[in-house]
């Protein structure tokens, strides 16, 4: 998948101090997840509802 295009967020509660973050792109139906230290490092693609999931599963921990 080419991500050249995508409008990547950090996370809202990120500082911008370069402590650890991720950022998150949609493209097409998938979101792309990467690490924001390393943009042009390894990206995670999973579907909106995994993403849901993730995070319901982070939240209930």
């Amino acid at each position: 998948m080419d991500l050249s295009t995508a409008a990547w967020r950090k996370a809202s509660r990120s500082s911008g101090n370069g402590g650890n973050c991720v950022e998150l792109a949609r493209i097409d139906g998938t979101v792309a997840i990467r690490d924001s230290k390393n943009p042009h490092g390894p990206k995670l693609l999973i579907t909106p509802q995994t993403l849901r999931d993730l995070t319901q599963t982070i939240k209930n921990a």
